[in-house]
């Protein structure tokens, strides 16, 4: 799509992602409006501010959950695509504020696309959902066997295992109130497709990342502690799953498919966005390490029961019939061969001649986890989408935002 004098309208610019996407659109000549809070200090939103975008986005004053306000930035507005990212994005937070999570998340979108069917315009609307809506995701029998053991019963059951790489037709198992309030809006984004002819296009995408990420997410908290390990403000890294698998993004490969999916996209239908590939949390946090000098020679539990020399090599074998870049160690979890509870305490890195502790804290660990997430981006790649950063990559950026002390937590 060509972008330049298009109207567009981001809810949630102030996000992570919006922040991004607004800096792409108005490189490229779009005219873009925002959906912005009231901030009774009259400050700019950090995200704005660190994109120096402040000047060239038109604010529209407004919330999720104020229909009326809506109505308004349509007026204002007039947008030839709608992107809807605002939303309460943090699931831990959504365990502890589920009413809060379903009221901007699934009401909010509700608004949103009941002002534009009374306000009669026709913009094409790109939904943000998320790869959480597939939740418990199952990479094997032994692993559909613990988790039958340990909920009692899996509904919808899987027709084929392992179920991944993740289709867009594979079946939803929301762990969380976040994932929920997703799976919501993108029934009722395709819903009002059917009734009312609404163009709207559901985006699932899988976790992105990149500078400026919010400091409450993992990547962040992971390469945050490290940048203060160089530093010497901390001594050990603290964390929650190190065994949680994630298909890792950087954002700007994700804005990109966000724009593809607004020009190319069909409405009515649903697309994955992501890399085809996956990651351990322990994965990130070495690759951090390394990022920052640290070259990892071995780690091994803190009781030295559980030990993999050279974790980081490189192992590009197929798994689930692809072939992706992954470490020795998340060859070694995904093959179930090694395996880090709780009861391990934590483990040290050893980096040469230093020794970093990794400890797990309990309080980190989700009341409900999504063991693993791959996408199959088949259905987007058909439309022209191209992954083009690495995991590696994703760290060096996060790293280097945090290695100015301003910007750390």
């Amino acid at each position: 799509m060509k972008w330049n004098e298009k109207n567009v309208l981001i809810t949630g610019i102030s996000g992570f992602a919006g922040s991004y996407l607004a800096r792409h659109l108005l490189d490229e000549g779009a005219n873009v409006y925002g959906l912005i809070r009231r901030r009774a200090d009259g400050s700019v939103p950090k995200n704005i501010a660190e994109k120096d975008i402040d000047g060239g986005i038109r604010f529209i004053e407004g919330n999720l959950e104020d229909i009326s306000g809506l109505a308004t930035a349509l007026d204002v507005a007039e947008p030839d695509v709608v992107f809807h990212l605002g939303a309460q994005s943090y699931v831990p937070r959504s365990f502890t504020h589920p009413v809060e999570t379903a009221q901007i998340n699934s009401i909010g979108t509700n608004n949103l696309l009941e002002a534009i069917r009374k306000k009669d315009c026709d913009p094409t609307i790109v939904f943000a959902g998320s790869s959480e809506e597939y939740g418990l995701v199952f990479s094997s029998k032994e692993q559909y066997a613990r988790a039958q053991e340990t909920y009692g019963a899996i509904f919808p059951q899987p027709t084929v295992l392992p179920e991944v790489p993740i289709k867009e037709t594979n079946p939803l198992r929301p762990m969380s109130p976040y994932a929920v309030s997703k799976v919501y809006g993108d029934h009722l984004m395709r819903n009002y497709f059917y009734t009312y002819g609404t163009k709207a296009i559901v985006s699932r995408a899988f976790n992105h990342e990149g500078a400026g990420r919010g400091i409450m997410f993992v990547t962040s908290v992971v390469t945050n502690q490290v940048a203060k390990l160089v530093a010497g403000e901390i001594d050990q890294v603290t964390i929650g799953n190190v065994n949680a698998f994630r298909d890792w993004s950087h954002v700007r490969d994700v804005i990109n498919g966000y724009c593809l999916l607004a020009g190319k996209g069909k409405p009515g239908e649903v697309y994955n966005q992501g890399s085809m590939r996956t990651t351990s949390v322990l994965s990130y946090i070495l690759l951090s390490l390394e990022t920052a000098g640290m070259p990892v020679d071995r780690i091994e539990t803190f009781g030295g029961e559980k030990a993999v020399d050279n974790p980081t090599g490189e192992d590009t074998a197929k798994m689930f019939g692809v072939r992706f870049d992954k470490t020795n160690v998340d060859r070694m979890l995904l093959e179930g061969s090694i395996d880090y509870t709780l009861a391990d305490q934590g483990i040290t890195a050893v980096c040469g001649d230093r020794k970093v502790g990794i400890s797990f804290d309990e309080t980190r660990f989700r009341p409900a986890e999504v063991p693993i997430l791959m996408a199959d981006t088949t259905k987007l790649q058909k439309l022209g989408f191209v992954s083009t950063y690495s995991v590696g990559d994703i760290v060096r950026d996060q790293l280097n935002y945090f290695m100015d002390e301003k910007k750390r937590a």
